[in-house]
């Protein structure tokens, strides 16, 4: 009998039986099933089960977490069950199935912006900033401001004026400040097409080199694009060819035409790439694979991208003027964060002006700052759900500070788009609180102030009314977020039970073996954990994948190594050497357990540009050389190089960085010690 034969018998029952499981496979910590009916899989039961630690559904897989013994658990269940394993990528196919078009979608724009959020969130903060520096109305002083004298009209009114308008220090702070800003989001094309040429395993040079041809200073900006006459465009925004012309027009901001030009790039270079002899590849593979995306970009994909934004402004403009405005407010509501994600959003500015201009005021800028308020409150309910997730509070809270100063994309792409059902709680929430505030007749009587400070924007006679709006796009999506989690509706991860954990779909082996001698180390030793590689150590949780960021499998560091030379960071016996040479873990001869995982999904690589010089149970010293890796074919490859050092029995060994990060660090440099508990 099995050691886990009655758990995997258990198990087996709980997921529907042997009918519903439509491939099985495991990696180092969870069993990974392809199931024919998710609903049948029974939660609670599974939940129960003795060595179930959690478990979520991601990427059309139901996954279940064994831990360290889950090897010896996949063979007692194929022996139980009588189901025979498949590959990690059979079963990633077989999962194809059991996603959807939304749910492919929104999984790929996570992994094409999973990367570039520090700097989102960073420009969501300072863009926030700004807005307060320029929308928020104070009252300006006269020329006797050291007497506190306030500047009056000739009929005696308070004269009114933005900070920057008040402050000539704070008018420079806001000046400074769009340097970053600018840099942000005005370039983000070039951040999304090297991302998505990341993704892809392309060339990233070129991505960004396509990013460029779609903001560059010779192409009229996006933003100035409403403002300026076709005579003017085709006068001095044009390129002549002869018998056709083409539109200099840049796309600052814009996510959809930066994504389609970032895939056909990718596409055309794989297809070249498999046609052209590699002796010439280096030349042909680049041209012919960039130029023609250059000219699709900006005679194709650009301008169908513009013409979907005047389709969107014509139906807006519409709605607002017709008898059932206070319908399309709700509509608009539940649309603009969607709008946000394209980039499509910027029309609405020029809508906005021309209302102003015609009738004094707009009611389409109470509608958007409501989905600001709306996507930071979903943002906070995930924080409140999550808050002992360390990593995820260093996205969340900024995040919820950006929304409600009026900057949503750091909310939607770096909390509620991944986890899908707090997105859907906000549309909802906003679309609610849209249509009561159109209901109400609340007009704002300028725009640029987004968020919480939105409702200095208003006018003062529907200042009070705005209040109960912002009260529903507060707290509804609050609650539906709660509901939805709670439910399992609209949740693409699917978090279920406290053992449940988030994991982002990884083939990495990340888990050391048990059985570590740890019978003679008494209460309280002290083990010293050297540097295995060569580079600058950083705290854990700047790992890109949260599994090692937010301490799933251990605490410790990573290292950006500089050198491709791993080597032991004590005295003790290797007690894995996985498959793929990428992964390596120990057991001191005091009992430490400690994982050095190379590079972040290297599986993938199946051992190329890796060689080993160990083997599992060979004991080896301090310093001794473990394997080699070859740092610049792995970054070629499209892979990172941040390598986890972790120690993964955090149940007898308590973990402690040592010294401040990031530092540099020499092989051999103490950088943690592991203290029996």
């Amino acid at each position: 009998m099995g050691k886990f034969e009655k758990q995997a018998k258990e198990l087996l029952d709980a997921i529907g039986g042997k009918e519903n499981v439509a491939a099985v496979t495991h990696c180092a910590t969870r069993m990974r099933f392809v199931l024919n009916d998710d609903a049948k899989a029974d939660k609670k039961r599974i939940e129960a089960i003795s060595t179930t630690k959690g478990m979520f559904t991601n990427a059309g897989q139901f996954q279940v977490i064994i831990g360290n013994d889950v090897a010896d658990f996949y063979n007692d269940f194929s022996a139980i069950s009588g189901i025979e394993g498949v590959s990690k990528e059979a079963a990633k196919s077989a999962a194809k199935t059991n996603q959807n078009v939304i749910q492919k979608l929104v999984g790929t724009l996570s992994e094409i912006f999973t990367p570039l959020l520090p700097a989102i969130i960073v420009g969501g903060l300072i863009l926030g900033f700004r807005n307060i520096l320029e929308g928020v109305q104070i009252q300006a002083l006269g020329q006797a401001a050291v007497d506190g004298v306030l500047k009056v009209t000739s009929e005696g009114k308070p004269v009114w004026n933005t900070i920057v308008q008040v402050s000539p220090f704070w008018n420079g702070v806001n000046s400074f400040l769009w340097l970053p800003g600018e840099a942000i989001f005005h370039f983000l094309p070039v951040g999304i097409t090297w991302s998505v040429t990341r993704k892809m395993g392309t060339t990233q040079i070129l991505g960004i080199v396509l990013g460029i041809t779609l903001v560059s200073p010779q192409l009229l900006n996006a933003y100035a694009v409403n403002g300026t006459t076709a005579a003017e465009i085709a006068k001095n925004w044009t390129w002549d060819f002869g018998f056709f012309t083409l539109e200099k027009i840049g796309y600052q901001a814009q996510v959809i035409p930066a994504m389609a030009a970032g895939f056909l790039l990718a596409y055309l270079e794989r297809f070249f790439r498999k046609h052209i002899p590699e002796a010439i590849s280096m030349i042909f593979v680049p041209l012919f694979s960039l130029l023609p995306t250059i000219i699709a970009a900006h005679a194709i994909i650009g301008p169908i991208g513009w013409k979907i934004g005047q389709g969107i402004s014509f139906v807006v403009n519409t709605g607002l003027t017709s008898s059932l405005a206070w319908l399309f407010g709700g509509v608009f509501g539940i649309l603009y964060a969607p709008l946000v994600i394209t980039g499509l959003h910027h029309t609405t500015l020029a809508i906005d002006a021309q209302l102003i201009a015609d009738y004094g005021s707009t009611n389409l800028w109470p509608l958007i700052d409501l989905s600001n308020i709306a996507q930071g409150a979903s943002v906070f309910a995930v924080y409140l759900l999550h808050k002992k997730n360390k990593k995820e509070a260093e996205i969340s809270v900024p995040s919820t500070i950006s929304a409600w100063l009026g900057v949503t994309e750091p909310a939607m792409f770096g909390i509620n788009l991944k986890y899908l059902y707090p997105f859907v709680a906000a549309m909802i929430g906003s679309g609610i609180a849209g249509m009561v505030s159109t209901f109400m007749g609340v007009r704002a009587n300028s725009i640029g102030v987004g968020g919480l400070p939105g409702i200095l924007a208003i006018r003062g006679e529907d200042m009070l009314k705005f209040l109960l709006p912002m009260l529903i796009a507060l707290v509804v999506p609050i609650l539906l977020t709660f509901f939805f989690r709670q439910a399992g509706i609209f949740n693409k991860l699917d978090r279920v039970g406290a053992g449940a954990v988030n994991l982002s779909e990884q083939d990495a082996a990340l888990d050391a073996l048990e059985g570590a001698a740890q019978a003679g180390t008494a209460i309280g030793t002290t083990v010293e954990i050297t540097s295995p590689l060569k580079g600058e150590v950083r705290a854990l949780s700047t790992a890109s994948d949260p599994v090692f960021s937010q301490g799933m499998m251990g605490e410790g560091v990573v290292i950006l190594p500089s050198e491709g030379l791993l080597s032991a960071p004590f005295a003790g016996v290797v007690s894995a050497v996985f498959p793929t040479k990428h992964a390596i873990g120990l057991i001191s001869d005091a009992g430490v357990e400690v994982l050095i995982h190379i590079g972040m999904d290297t599986v993938s690589l199946a051992g190329k540009g890796f060689e080993t010089f160990v083997a599992q149970g060979d004991h080896v010293i301090k310093g001794q050389k473990l394997l080699t890796f070859d740092i610049d074919f792995i970054k070629n490859q499209g892979f990172v190089i941040e390598t986890p050092v972790i120690v993964t029995n955090q149940d007898s060994f308590q973990a402690d960085l040592l010294g401040q990060v990031p530092h540099a660090t020499l092989t051999g440099d103490v950088i943690m010690t592991a203290t029996k508990r």
